[in-house]
């Protein structure tokens, strides 16, 4: 392998967990502004007040993006087993 082709594959994996960890990181970042903004306006400040719905919110993300999360990893392995068969020859 030459050195950008690893090069290009480690852009590809980068993407690849970025893309596949951003859905939950942003509902997680949205569920803690909206807590925040609750917290403020009722002056409560309770600090483990935002976790019990970030969690609930990241494990709804998760189970509705599974299909697309799936084909997102097996489209990468795919394109990876690929890699090392032709880098085989």
């Amino acid at each position: 392998m030459t050195v950008p082709q690893v090069i290009q594959i480690g852009r590809e994996l980068m993407l690849t967990g970025v893309m596949l960890s951003l859905p939950v990181i942003l509902v997680s970042l949205a569920i803690g502004l909206l807590i925040s903004i609750f917290q403020t306006i009722t002056s409560i400040q309770e600090q483990t007040l935002s976790l019990a719905p970030r969690i609930v919110g990241a494990a709804l993300v998760i189970v509705f993006t599974l299909p697309w999360t799936l084909q997102v990893l097996m489209s990468f392995s795919y394109r990876m087993i690929w890699r090392i068969a032709e880098a085989g020859h």
